[in-house]
């Protein structure tokens, strides 16, 4: 009798089993039947919507190499996808550069160790940075490598519907908290759900905005950067940018040399890479 039950429950757990990889199998076929690879073509259309004066924009000729042995549409892919992502990082860090560069901050204590923000004082954004607590840093760099992580997983594309954008899936697009086992309330892109009732033409224009947008912000972001580290390479903001003496593309400090490599690293850099004094 025992045995009898036993052969049941492993018969029913294998037809549950049997149906849930049916219907992940379906779900696949379906979505695999509408997967688009752009083309160079469609490339080239695109960017006259984007901007009708400049139009297709690419000196390097990037759009036409297959990158890591991908097909031409892949890399086309890849280079969409890594455009939007900068252009949203750029965004955000230009709008945060002038924040800090104007002592903008929290009305609570960063940290335990720092009870008020008069070390803060005065400093470039980029010393901002560099003068925050090491474990902040830490936490900041761990969160962005999970973002980046979450939005590359081809399990949790699939399982949101979509795939990975050099296999068909859509350039820039992040997936949601679901699968997380611990309940998420908010999702990164679009939190507050404002795009759910949009078109798909409406959510194509507003894409188009969102990547000039962040073109201007890259361009905006690297001209205060330019700016902080040689008084005068930008004419238009000089006088308006503090200077900056650390190493912009360093993302630890001297304040951090309690971190392992951190110091050969910054060796590594003042003996290395100044050029024309500059660091």
């Amino acid at each position: 009798m025992k045995n009898a039950v036993a052969v049941l429950a492993l018969a029913v757990e294998a037809s549950a089993l049997m149906r849930t990889q049916f219907r992940s199998q379906v779900r696949r076929a379906v979505r695999d039947q509408h997967i688009v690879m752009e083309s160079l073509g469609d490339l080239k259309a695109l960017a006259k919507t984007q901007n009708p004066v400049l139009g297709y924009f690419d000196p390097l000729q990037l759009a036409e190499k297959e990158f890591w042995d991908q097909s031409n549409e892949a890399t086309i892919g890849f280079l969409r996808h890594a455009e939007m992502k900068h252009g949203r990082v750029a965004m955000a860090g230009f709008v945060g550069y002038i924040v800090h560069e104007n002592g903008i901050h929290w009305p609570w204590k960063l940290s335990n160790s720092l009870p008020d923000y008069s070390s803060f004082e005065g400093l470039s954004a980029p010393a901002v940075w560099d003068a925050i607590p090491t474990n902040a840093k830490l936490q900041i760099i761990l969160i962005i490598g999970f973002f980046e992580f979450w939005s590359e997983s081809s399990y949790v594309l699939e399982n949101d519907g979509t795939k990975h954008y050099m296999r068909g899936g859509k350039p820039g697009y992040f997936p949601t908290f679901k699968e997380i086992p611990h309940p998420v309330p908010l999702n990164l892109f679009d939190p507050f759900g404002f795009t759910s009732k949009l078109t798909e033409e409406q959510k194509a224009k507003k894409l188009n905005i969102e990547i000039n947008n962040g073109r201007l912000a890259m361009l905006g972001l690297f001209s205060f950067l330019a700016e902080s580290k040689v008084t005068g390479a930008v004419p238009a903001l000089k006088g308006l940018v503090k200077h900056y003496d650390g190493y912009i593309m360093g993302p630890f400090s001297a304040n951090d040399v309690n971190l392992a490599f951190v110091s050969d690293m910054l060796n590594f850099a003042e003996s290395s890479l100044p050029v024309a004094g500059i660091p």
